[in-house]
């Protein structure tokens, strides 16, 4: 399983508005491990970066005079994401600028070249209602060190990026070990089906199961009776 993590920084908040992507980072994961088999790209985006933009990443107009320009690095970026499933966080916002340089060119749209996106924010927002799940955030909760990051870097980010989504996902589908026992290869990644495994059901004994009613009979009291368990028991009655 090929996934790429990625992630871009723009001149400004809109693609369809003319704003232009300057930087563009990529890490590899092969079967959920980092293979160091990354890309970036700094690029030339023809017009100057609005101001809120130049504080969140700090790559200057000058810097970026002498980079490439989008059409040049196209194939190598499209080669690299082939048949991959590409990671993002907030993908319509990178999706819709990487779209739009790729229509600049003439090329169809990311959908055609890559597997899948996966948009790690929408994950986030399932697993964390409610909570912050900006990348900072999420490197805080999932115990990322992202010590480093003063400024967005499109590189970095998509590093960072790739610990939390592998903390996201860990244990969902499969069990990844590392084994290095004289039968295997050290560093070998065994992955260990899950589905066939018939789980034990533990029900609670009378005391949990009367420490868990007064519970919610305190959360219920708390909320005003505005529970959804009380609103479905009325609803099923």
């Amino acid at each position: 399983m090929r996934q790429i993590v990625l992630d871009t920084e723009t001149t400004g908040l809109s693609a369809a508005g003319g704003d232009r992507i300057i930087e563009i980072g990529c890490v590899e994961l092969l079967n959920r491990k980092l293979t160091g088999n990354n890309k970036h790209f700094y690029l030339n985006p023809e017009r100057d970066s609005h101001e809120d933009a130049l504080k969140v990443h700090g790559i200057s107009n000058e810097f970026l005079r002498d980079k490439p320009k989008f059409a040049a690095v196209a194939d190598e970026l499209l080669e690299y994401l082939s048949g991959a499933e590409v990671i993002i966080h907030n993908a319509q916002f990178d999706v819709s600028f990487l779209n739009k340089e790729l229509e600049l060119i003439g090329r169809e749209p990311l959908s055609a070249f890559v597997g899948s996106v996966t948009d790690s924010l929408a994950m986030a927002k399932e697993l964390f209602p409610g909570k912050r799940n900006s990348l900072d955030a999420l490197c805080d909760r999932l115990e990322v060190d992202n010590s480093g990051r003063t400024l967005h870097g499109a590189l970095l980010d998509a590093e960072l990026l790739a610990d939390v989504y592998i903390n996201l996902t860990r244990g969902q589908d499969a069990l990844l070990i590392d084994a290095g026992s004289e039968d295997t290869e050290a560093g070998t990644t065994i992955r260990v089906d899950l589905s066939g495994f018939e789980l034990p059901i533990l029900l609670a004994n009378e005391q949990e199961d009367a420490a868990h009613q007064d519970l919610l009979k305190q959360l219920d009291k708390s909320s005003g009776g505005k529970t959804i368990w009380r609103t479905l028991e009325i609803f099923v009655a």
